[in-house]
């Protein structure tokens, strides 16, 4: 239903999904679109419930839309149920309670009150008109000590009944129940406040699709922090409950503190920009088609500005634009939340608009948040991003993986749709850290993913060219490991990364100066297409020339071209990725015996690395929990046979990787593999362990001088990149000079020079 001039207060009811919507557009009425403070509104809505029947959600706009969920609305609905019935109930008619003429005197004026109470307060304030009666009853009740003739007792009898009847229906309506508790407290007849209390509308301004609930839960603040830049700054506050195991995540976007002539503004730009829709062609360039729109943007804006003879900097201007552009070609309040350096992953479930969403905070783990998407906002969401990879998302390609880079963040992004999801579109969001994660970074007391002897070992296999698989269930740091790997690779090695979807932190790499090129291939769930097979373009790898290789992950076919490159690229160059499994044995069963890659071609893996979350109470933790060489003298279990050999394991009692027996006593094939090319290590276990046990300290030097200089930017790629150069150069000019890799001489050297280097930096940020 279209309506085009709507007077005050005219509604209709629109379907979405199983629910009834009452959608009230306020926009020429003069009281508030509030349920909770207007008497006027709330009596307004209940006359309309009287008209309608099955709503489950209330929707009133006025520049912002107020929407109110079913068991709100259920509140009202019977409410008004129970007005309809109190007033076409005969018995409470004036005609039957005055029994005798001559007791119409003692009773006309508190029927009156009485009929006032259930035909105007009652819809208006169903607390105030409880409490009235209840005053009422005990006046009555004490007219009857003067009451003499028989015939009037029998009629304040009667009305005292009526009374006491009608409180008694009163007392069973649930929206008494709940407000009853809170009049204990500072309560005045007539106020609207308490109200508050039970009646809490998800919220969005005109211009939005997004609902909020911009109220506080009764619960513990935990944390409160904001996030952005100048006027753009969000609001992120943290609750926790004494009854009950979930955190809340409330975000109050900057949107909420725009003034009403803003919202007006907004909604103007939004309905004009709202008639030129991007093109296929527009979303192959997302950056280039968000630049576009911006502009376009940030020229009606001002247009309109002028037009309505308004005053407004420039810099809120670009305010208003980049708002403008997340509520129109981007990803409204998924684009807020991601831009939090501490969200992890944002979850949409269906069915879409009767749940929240849900994302993982590095802090706190799980956290349900105050923000709603509709299905309108939702459906948006992946029109754009079949745009955006040009993937097809419907029923008979279900399931779609992209990846989403605005500025601020990078997210891989992954959809599935009906048959797979029967209830309708849901999604996940992964957020990419800006920079890659660093072995430093994974050091710092506050994170411990991995100790400092763990990433001295890994520093070692990764600078003599192993083949590597870094194995962990969903969600275990898999891919940022990964990527970590990339940091600890000399930047004079060519690189080639192969992704179906873009995870690994390729741009940030050639930025740092590494020598890069990255292959995308077709998804091992995509249908067939135009994209190549990653088998192929794994093997196509093996034609580019020297290059170590990094697979996104390994989830088909494609293992079986991945183990060919490990066999070929074994010798000379790093080949590794990551791949679902969740222990060694696991990587076996998962490679040969689900994907088909046979036995001799496994035996190419020289280390496993795995990493998964650790539990602590209500709290998860991500760990590296085993560091493991597979041997290669086996014939039909690696298991059974031995052939895999831990040099870590993680010991949950102390929180920290171990080093097992056979590292500490040199009983590692793999490592003496690698030492038997290096002159300096070849038949010498000891200067092995010493290298890597230098390793080690080098890199608690970067974590030891950060904590001392308060400096987190420190353990950043841009500074260990230039970290691990220099470690490199100076134990070249240490070996050259004495003939030895001198594990003192290159310690003290580093961290001379490492302290000097810092100084360097906060002198020029002190100017």
């Amino acid at each position: 239903m279209v309506l085009t001039e709507k007077k005050c207060f005219e509604y209709e009811t629109i379907h979405e999904g199983e629910n009834k919507i009452l959608k009230i557009p306020l926009e020429r009425c003069t009281f508030p679109p509030s349920i909770e403070y207007s008497d006027l509104c709330m009596a307004k809505v209940v006359d309309a419930l009287l008209e309608v029947s099955g709503v489950t959600i209330i929707n009133l706009s006025q520049l912002r839309e107020y929407e109110y969920d079913y068991s709100q609305t259920h509140l009202l609905i019977e409410l008004s149920l129970l007005y309809k019935r109190l007033n076409k109930d005969e018995r409470l008619a004036y005609s039957h309670l005055v029994i005798d003429p001559l007791h119409e005197r003692y009773i006309r004026g508190s029927y009156a009150e009485f009929q006032r109470i259930i035909s105007k307060l009652l819809k208006e304030d169903p607390l105030a008109a409880y409490i009235t009666l209840k005053r009422l009853e005990v006046r009555e009740k004490t007219k009857l000590n003067n009451l003499i003739d028989e015939r009037h007792l029998v009629s304040q009898h009667k009305f005292i009944e009526v009374l006491l009847a009608v409180i008694q229906e009163m007392e069973k309506l649930k929206i008494i129940q709940q407000l009853m508790p809170h009049t204990k407290e500072e309560y005045k007849l007539g106020s609207r406040d308490i109200y508050g209390n039970i009646f809490h509308p998800t919220t969005r301004p005109d211009f939005m699709y997004t609902k909020l609930i911009l109220e506080f839960p009764e619960g513990n603040l935990e944390e409160s922090y904001q996030f952005g830049d100048g006027e753009d700054k969000c609001d992120v506050n943290i609750f926790s409950f004494d009854n009950n195991i979930k955190t809340m995540f409330h975000l109050t976007p900057p949107e909420f503190r725009f003034t009403e002539e803003v919202y007006e503004l907004l909604d103007d730009a939004k309905r004009i920009m709202s008639e030129h829709k991007p093109t296929r062609e527009e979303f192959v360039d997302p950056q280039r088609m968000r630049e576009v729109f911006f502009n376009i943007g940030k020229d009606l804006l001002n247009d309109l500005i002028e037009h309505k003879k308004l005053k407004l900097s420039d810099d809120k201007v670009n305010q208003l634009a980049q708002a403008l552009l997340r509520y129109t070609v981007g990803f409204g309040l998924i684009e807020l939340l991601l831009s939090d350096p501490k969200v992890q992953d944002v979850n949409i479930n269906a069915p879409n608009g009767e749940l929240p969403i849900f994302i993982v905070h590095q802090d706190y783990g799980d956290c349900y948040t105050n923000i709603y998407p509709t299905r309108q906002e939702v459906d948006s969401w992946a029109t754009k991003l079949r745009l955006i990879s040009g993937r097809p998302l419907d029923e008979a390609n279900p399931i779609l993986d992209t990846e989403l880079k605005v500025e601020g963040f990078t997210s891989r992004v992954s959809a599935i749709t009906a048959p797979l999801s029967p209830l309708g579109l849901a999604f996940s969001f992964r957020r990419h850290r800006d920079y890659p994660w660093t072995f430093p970074l994974y050091m710092q007391p506050k994170i411990r993913y991995m100790d400092t002897l763990a990433a001295g070992l890994l520093s070692f296999i990764i600078d003599n060219n192993a083949t590597i698989l870094v194995a962990g269930t969903r969600s275990s740091g898999k891919s940022s490991l990964l990527g970590s790997f990339l940091v600890e690779m000399s930047r004079r090695s060519r690189i080639i990364t192969i992704e179906d979807t873009f995870e690994l932190p390729q741009e940030a790499m050639r930025a740092l100066g590494y020598n890069v090129e990255n292959m995308k291939v077709a998804g091992a769930l995509s249908a067939p297409g135009s994209e190549v097979d990653p088998s192929i373009g794994i093997r196509s790898t093996l034609r580019l020339g020297d290059s170590a290789i990094f697979v996104g992950e390994v989830r088909s076919k494609e293992a079986i071209a991945l183990f060919e490159a490990m066999r070929v690229g074994a010798a000379a160059n790093v080949v590794a990725g990551t791949i679902h499994a969740d222990s060694p044995y696991g990587v076996y069963d998962r490679v040969v015996n689900d994907i088909g890659v046979p036995k001799t071609s496994f035996k190419a893996i020289d280390i496993i690395v795995t990493t998964n979350p650790v539990i602590s109470g209500l709290k998860k933790y991500k760990r590296v929990l085993r560091i493991t060489e597979v041997r290669k003298q086996w014939d039909e279990d690696p298991l059974k046979e031995h052939a895999f050999v831990d040099l870590m394991v993680y010991n949950p009692k102390t929180d920290q990787l171990e080093i097992t027996d056979d590292l500490i006593n040199g009983n590692s094939e793999i490592l003496k593999r690698m030492a038997g090319k290096i002159k300096e290590f070849a038949g010498d276990w000891d200067a092995v362990w010493n290298n890597i046990q230098l390793r080690a300290d080098y890199k608690q030097a970067i974590v030891d001088i950060a904590e001392e200089f308060k400096d987190d930017q420190i353990l950043e790629a841009e500074f260990v990149v230039g970290a691990n150069d220099m470690f490199k150069l100076i134990s070249d000019r240490v070996k050259d000079k004495h003939g030895t890799l001198d594990s003192s001489r290159i310690l003290f050297d580093f961290k001379e020079w490492l302290r000097k280097e810092v100084r360097s930096r906060v002198k020029e940020e002190s100017f």
